[in-house]
């Protein structure tokens, strides 16, 4: 179902003063929130050559209220942007995914933003100017983290005890069926990470996106409050949001994706390929503080911190309660069950997370072609190549001398083997794609 639900949608306002729009991928661009441009003093700044000394000291990158936007907001708190040159960073808050597409789209020039915190495939749809009033080139050039999302089903079918298996969701479709009630799956982004888990998740267990749920865009900090007024049956978002839902018991977790696809990549850091081309030195410098800030994220021993800062109001405004049990591996997912595994927990460093494979980028791509909603001749491999900076990634981790066991030698991780059973090859993505029963394409 491809038409938004009759159902009505709340606001709150608690995001932006502005406020957050409901919207299926447009929105005003010049909604981002209040900026911060707080460091932290006590960081030394590097003593760097006139080779590393960046061309600007300023940069605009957004960030969505998620968990895994924690990089950003420790590389800004830490003072590890100020510590490689670039003193004037700001780290704004965006109201959606689609104000911070249409901030990018500005530029910090236009009143936008340079770079931000990103769902991995919007910088492909923004260079093919599939979600753009035109193209707009942009190159990823960390993975912010690993796993940390998950999808939530609302309390109302507790009952159902709906997991990884999806194909109880037809039960869910029988009750709807006798209230008369329209099915809502709300994601964050058409295209998006989280569209690619929900819509992956259904079609495993035999539920077509396309024609027994619609599958609604929806700002992740509005996730929780419209799942309490029965505007969604499920949803799929990063956390704190999943964590919140089961807090306040209006809903429970099905699963959490490191289950779906162990270790899979998520959020990037992305900026405008013209700013970085521009300022190639800026970018690299930026790319050290953000790899920094990653390493100390995934310290057992700063997860307290690292909460309790992004918890703040002028960040993600959420209680530190909120966030703190799943970011160390602590689940409970609201039915009964719980577990204590760190190794499906949000990942920002270790087991290569902060890298940038080329492999992960052409899944992506894939599942977009699957959907319909990039081309489906699109040369997805020369795309990759020129939006993924798999390269300033090298150079900035050597740069901070990361060790060279810690930087893979290759683009590709290899064969990547899904819950289900089904392997994606990126040797041959076709292969993948043909192996799909549902799908768009």
């Amino acid at each position: 179902m491809s038409k938004l639900s009759r159902r009505k949608f709340i606001l709150t306002a608690s995001v932006t003063a502005a406020g957050t729009l409901l919207m299926h991928g447009c929105s005003s661009s010049n909604e981002s929130a209040q900026g911060n441009a707080e460091s932290d003093p006590a960081q030394p700044v590097a003593n760097l050559s006139p080779e590393e000394t960046p061309e600007v000291t300023t940069a605009k990158l957004g960030f969505i209220a998620l968990t895994d936007a924690a990089p950003l907001v420790i590389a800004q708190e830490k003072g590890l942007f100020a510590k490689y040159g670039m003193t004037e960073v700001e780290v704004l808050k965006q109201a959606s995914w689609p104000v911070t597409r249409d901030n990018i789209e500005l530029g910090s020039g236009g009143g936008g933003i340079d770079g931000a915190h990103i769902l991995t495939p919007m910088p492909y749809q923004m260079s093919l100017g599939t979600i753009t009033k035109q193209p707009v080139p942009m190159y990823i050039l960390a993975r912010l983290n690993t796993n940390g999302q998950a999808i939530s089903v609302s309390e109302d079918y507790l009952e159902t005890k709906i997991g990884l298996d999806s194909s109880k969701m037809k039960d869910v479709f029988t009750k709807a069926k006798a209230d008369n009630k329209e099915l809502n799956a709300a994601i964050t982004f058409p295209g998006g990470t989280h569209d690619l888990w929900m819509r992956y998740w259904l079609a495993a267990g035999g539920v077509n996106p396309e024609k027994d749920i619609s599958v609604i865009p929806v700002p992740p900090p509005q996730m929780v409050a419209n799942m309490k007024i029965g505007a969604m049956e499920t949803f799929c978002v990063g956390e704190p949001w999943n964590a919140q839902l089961v807090n306040q018991e209006q809903g429970y977790t099905a699963l959490v994706t490191g289950e779906l696809w162990k270790n899979h990549p998520e959020k990037s850091f992305a900026m405008r390929a013209d700013w970085v081309d521009q300022n190639p030195k800026a970018a690299k410098a930026l790319t050290k503080a953000v790899l920094e800030a990653q390493q100390w994220c995934d310290q057992p021993e700063n997860k307290q911190e690292m909460c309790e800062i992004v918890s703040e109001n002028k960040w993600f405004k959420v209680p530190v309660e909120d966030i703190i049990d799943r970011s160390q591996g602590k689940i409970d997912y609201g039915d009964g069950r719980t577990i204590d595994n760190p190794d499906i927990a949000m990942k920002f460093w270790q087991d290569n997370a902060s890298y940038p494979y080329k492999s992960h980028d052409l899944w992506f791509l894939t599942e977009n072609i699957r959907w319909g909603y990039i081309p489906a001749d699109t040369d997805t491999q020369a795309l990759v190549d020129q939006v993924n900076r798999s390269d300033i990634w090298r150079e900035a981790a050597k740069a901070i001398k990361v060790a060279d066991a810690e930087i893979p030698q290759s683009d590709s991780r290899g064969v990547e083997t899904f819950f289900d059973g089904i392997k994606f090859d990126p040797a041959n993505p076709q292969a993948y794609l043909d192996s799909l029963n549902i799908k768009k394409a």
